[in-house]
């Protein structure tokens, strides 16, 4: 990141921009600068994404910028989170990227908070004119998503607060524009989520085939093997050292090529590698449609672009549409289509793997009874008999089961059929 210019050319340039007709400006408005600077402008996310978008956003003409993360440096962010140094290694994303930005780029006012999202309440959201996010966490979008949509005030239209939220994963990536309410949430478009790979063991342990499959075996059956009483920790190095090492001697036992140290993290993290020019597209179209909100110089993205850099360069556009019985911002209850033979334990089960409904810890209860709830202890205790219990002896088909997860801060509406 070389030296910025100073705040002043940076003024006229973007004044420039702004008073001419162009790819930028589609109808000329001359307060536009002054709504820009005004903007106060949460950024949600300081990573590889974030990064990119706090660097957008302070060029963009943004003078008041928060940022919330969570997260401290680690040396594996170094190559692809740019305003990260070696000598920042465990020190707060946020405060780092902040202190970064503000020192190359004069007159910008960046306001960094580390810790969780979840820690602010609706008094300090509802401060911001614009919310983006830069995250790598579904649990985190959907808790933000659904805390703007129930911050909606019919009667005030300053308590609508446009969410623009990107994503990349490897080669792919997508930029959408949310208005609370307005148009699809999050949580519409749930289920567009891919579902986590997964390796059968008979072929892990018997015929293994590709590399992931010799890094499974290695994760999944020897290192319990090896170290019954260890937990792994996928962030030791030792730790994984010695799953690469186990799984090189698996692999050259069936001449399988292709396990890499980068392969054996990712696989026992769960991540897709992160790729650079990835987040820099990403970001650039979210912080372009962050300008089009603040100065309404040009019409925003209606609403979802998906792009994808894996054999050229590819963008679609479409507008997502609402859903009725999405648990967020419908107004109707979904249908959820059982078996006549499922206990109630199936039926959480089958929650946890849906992927319209993604809940980790489900506690369920109707109108009229609770039939299990995850806690407190005592009602855990009480309501855990349930469990075994067929659904259709608890639930009559066509009532609705709320669905609550501690993690969640809504409850998701179904309409039990059979």
């Amino acid at each position: 990141m070389t030296a910025m210019e100073s705040s002043p050319t940076r003024k006229v340039a973007l004044k420039r921009i702004l008073s001419r007709p162009g790819p930028f400006v589609d109808e000329l408005n001359p307060e536009a600068y002054e709504f820009l600077s005004n903007m106060k402008i949460l950024v949600i996310g300081a990573g590889g994404l974030g990064c990119e978008i706090l660097k957008n956003l302070a060029l963009s003409g943004f003078t008041d910028i928060h940022v919330i993360d969570m997260d401290t440096i680690d040396i594996s962010n170094l190559n692809r989170q740019f305003l990260f140094r070696p000598s920042d290694v465990g020190k707060p994303k946020a405060l780092v990227a902040a202190e970064f930005v503000m020192k190359r780029v004069k007159g910008v006012t960046i306001t960094p908070y580390y810790g969780k999202i979840q820690d602010k309440d609706e008094s300090y959201y509802s401060q911001f004119g614009i919310v983006v996010c830069g995250l790598d966490s579904v649990e985190a979008r959907r808790w933000i998503n659904a805390t703007l949509v129930d911050m909606v005030d019919a009667e005030n239209p300053e308590s609508l607060k446009p969410l623009i939220d990107g994503g990349t994963e490897g080669f792919k990536g997508q930029a959408r524009v949310i208005l609370p309410t307005l148009t699809s949430c999050y949580e519409c478009s749930l289920d567009m989520l891919g579902t986590q790979q997964t390796f059968p063991i008979c072929t892990i342990a018997n015929t293994p085939r590709l590399p992931e499959h010799c890094i499974e075996w290695a994760l999944a059956l020897e290192w319990p093997k090896r170290f019954p009483d260890k937990k792994i920790d996928n962030d030791n190095p030792d730790h994984i050292q010695w799953l690469f090492e186990t799984a090189i001697a698996r692999a050259s036992e069936f001449s399988i090529d292709g396990v890499t140290y980068s392969l054996t993290q990712g696989v026992a993290k769960n991540i897709i590698p992160a790729i650079a020019s990835t987040n820099a597209i990403v970001a650039a179209s979210c912080c372009s449609e962050a300008l089009k909100i603040a100065t309404s110089c040009n019409p925003y993205l209606n609403n979802y672009m998906m792009y994808s850099g894996n054999d050229s360069v590819y963008t679609y556009t479409f507008e997502h549409q609402k859903k009725e019985d999405c648990p967020v911002c419908g107004v109707v209850a979904s249908d959820f289509w059982i078996e006549q033979d499922w206990t109630l334990g199936l039926l959480m089960e089958k929650l946890t793997t849906t992927q319209a409904v993604r809940i980790k810890s489900p506690s369920l209860r109707t109108a009229e009874k609770n039939l299990y709830l995850q806690s407190p202890p005592q009602l855990e205790e009480a309501t855990r008999p349930n469990l075994s219990k067929l659904v259709t002896d608890l639930v009559k088909t066509g009532e609705e089961v709320s669905v609550t997860d501690p993690a969640l801060p809504f409850s998701i509406k179904l309409r039990i059929r059979y």
